[in-house]
């Protein structure tokens, strides 16, 4: 059985625009944007979009700024950095809710 996530998959990533081009178009001219150089270097946003990819557990965009990440010659030791600190971030996104179960319990056991 094949996975559900194939390598090969991302390279036709660019084809979504065949079901809706005006939408799929408008993604890529705003994706593109977002990663050309601004105040933050391509790098910077490379870092960035790795600890995302993990954030939001896609496979295809891990394998791909991982690779993008080498071509730009960040270290694993920086990759991997970028991945505790987006790991930090959710279980904290996660855990603050804590306090909704806290404030809801107080009352309802009073």
């Amino acid at each position: 059985m094949a996975d559900y996530y194939e390598q090969k998959d991302l390279r036709n990533f660019g084809k979504i625009t065949e079901w809706s081009e005006e939408l799929g178009e408008k993604f890529f001219d705003y994706y593109s944007k977002v990663f050309e150089e601004g105040k933050l270097t391509g790098r910077e946003k490379s870092l960035i979009a790795l600890a995302v990819a993990h954030v939001v557990k896609c496979p295809y965009c891990i394998d791909a700024y991982t690779k993008d990440g080498l071509q730009r010659g960040i270290t694993k030791e920086e990759m991997m950095e970028a991945v505790h600190t987006g790991a930090a971030m959710e279980a904290g996104a996660n855990l603050v809710h804590a306090t909704q179960m806290m404030k809801k319990y107080k009352k309802l056991s009073h």
